[in-house]
């Protein structure tokens, strides 16, 4: 017999781990999972001048560098120790600037692999270990990219880490279930501060045009999803890649046949 949800988006109680959770995508994440009910400690390399905060209660912070496989334990340990438990990880840190794969440097690759590929392997192997001595385990989201499916120019090495990464998250879903479930999103185009630049000069209505939501993503999208990865309504959702990308983009050929949509 199924039991009723009295609220499945209350969180109280339940314990958040966000990296890189101090701008961007990873800021909102945490703003909504405090706003929830959660305890949420964020991680980057630097504190910020201000912490991500929600109805009048604040994020726990600790530096660390996420590619230090000891350091990354030693944070898990702290964070876990200072809320009494360890029930969600957010594994957000990561990103590149474009680069040129037939110039880029070895130390370049080593570094954005590193970051988005090695890093989230350290964090959720060090929250399984805490996750899996709880009584109702835990859950682990891995932040990936719609470039693990569809690469664009300027983004080998970023993309083959993430494309690693939602392996490595089905392969982790296999082994760890079902104490700790683990799910990966695939983000699409989003529109942050930082991204701005990048969706040129008319602040990204022609890239828009590409996409048959009609928008870009906004960091609540990813949020939203976050919440549900972690929570009771996806409590038989294990090993999952949740497509958050408004539909993809329009393949070329279409675009190149339908001038009203250039």
């Amino acid at each position: 017999m199924s039991t009723l949800l009295e609220n499945p988006a209350d969180f109280t109680g339940r314990a958040v781990l966000i990296t890189g959770g101090t701008k961007g995508i990873g800021r909102v994440v945490a703003e909504t999972f405090l706003a929830a009910g959660a305890q949420v400690t964020v991680c980057a390399r630097s504190e910020p001048e201000t912490l991500p905060e929600a109805d009048g209660r604040r994020a726990a912070f600790l530096a660390v560098d996420v590619r230090d496989p000891e350091a990354v334990r030693e944070m898990v340990e702290q964070a876990a120790a200072a809320m009494g438990r360890l029930d969600v990880l957010i594994n957000n840190a990561g990103g590149s600037p474009d680069a040129d794969a037939a110039e880029v440097s070895p130390r370049f690759v080593e570094k954005i692999v590193a970051l988005n590929l090695l890093a989230p392997f350290y964090v959720a192997q060090a929250a399984n270990r805490i996750m899996r001595e709880q009584t109702d385990g835990g859950s682990i989201v891995n932040i990936g990219s719609v470039s693990a499916h569809d690469p664009q120019p300027g983004t080998a090495a970023y993309s083959a880490a993430k494309a690693g990464l939602l392996v490595l998250t089905r392969s982790l879903a296999l082994e760890w279930a079902p104490k700790v479930r683990v799910n990966h999103i695939t983000t699409g185009l989003i529109r942050t501060e930082s991204a701005a630049s990048v969706y040129g000069e008319d602040g990204g209505a022609a890239v828009t045009r590409t996409l048959p939501i009609g928008r870009m993503a906004v960091p609540n999208d990813i949020a939203g999803a976050c919440l549900f990865l972690a929570g009771p309504l996806s409590s038989y959702v294990n090993g999952a890649d949740l497509a958050v990308h408004g539909g993809g983009e329009y393949p070329a050929r279409y675009l190149a046949t339908h001038p009203e949509l250039a």
